[in-house]
């Protein structure tokens, strides 16, 4: 029986940590669709194309990414080479709402996201439009939110401490707002449970999760 478990929300709001631990507790595949604009965010960079919004539609269209969807070693390649630390560096961070607000390269990875949860047949997806656009029809669809200083401060530990106010403002905030022109990701839409995370524990916010999966999906 498939079971698909989608998780969106802003920077900060728990959600890869939250995504990883779910699937691992139930035994599900997952996948981190950010890594994937990230790695095209990566490649384009190296290209010099994050200027010329056609070369980076085309650069997608042409890129092979594959994704490991182990959610204890989650991984993604980008023609062939393995990019998974590549992709959560400071510079792609900083870069990749150049590529996530191009509607093409959206359509595009869309694409592939549904390859690989339909591969997987038992997945728990996190991103931006998970809910909305890329898995509508998911058994469990979250929002998961929490306030900006949370956020930020859970983006400072993740990179291991040393950013500024103003940098983390650009990864969390600026980001956000970005995205948020071509990604729903704020309010949830009908049928979407809402989850704060500000003042819950990672184990509450995952427990909440669970408790959404219908009884027949773990059975």
């Amino acid at each position: 029986m498939s079971l698909v478990i989608a998780i969106d929300g802003p920077s900060g709001s728990g959600k890869s940590s939250t995504s990883r631990l779910v699937a691992q507790r139930l035994g599900l595949a997952y996948l981190d669709t950010g890594s994937m604009y990230r790695a095209i965010a990566l490649g384009c960079a190296a290209g010099g194309l994050l200027d010329d919004a056609d070369g980076i539609i085309g650069f997608t269209q042409r890129a092979s990414l594959q994704m490991g969807t182990d959610p204890a070693n989650p991984s993604v390649s980008l023609n062939g080479v393995d990019v998974t630390a590549e992709v959560h560096s400071p510079d792609v961070s900083a870069q990749v709402s150049t590529v996530a607000t191009l509607q093409p390269v959206r359509d595009a990875l869309t694409a592939q996201m549904r390859q690989v949860v339909a591969q997987a047949g038992r997945i728990v997806v996190e991103g931006r439009d998970i809910t909305t656009v890329v898995c509508p029809d998911a058994a469990v669809r979250v929002l998961l939110v929490a306030d900006a200083d949370a956020r930020m401060a859970r983006r400072n530990a993740q990179v291991g401490g040393g950013l500024t106010s103003a940098q983390l403002s650009d990864q969390v905030v600026r980001r956000d707002r970005d995205d948020a022109t071509v990604s729903a990701f704020t309010t949830p839409a009908p049928g979407v449970a809402l989850i704060d995370s500000t003042h819950a524990s990672l184990d509450e916010v995952v427990d909440a999760v669970i408790a959404l999966v219908p009884p027949a999906a773990l059975a």
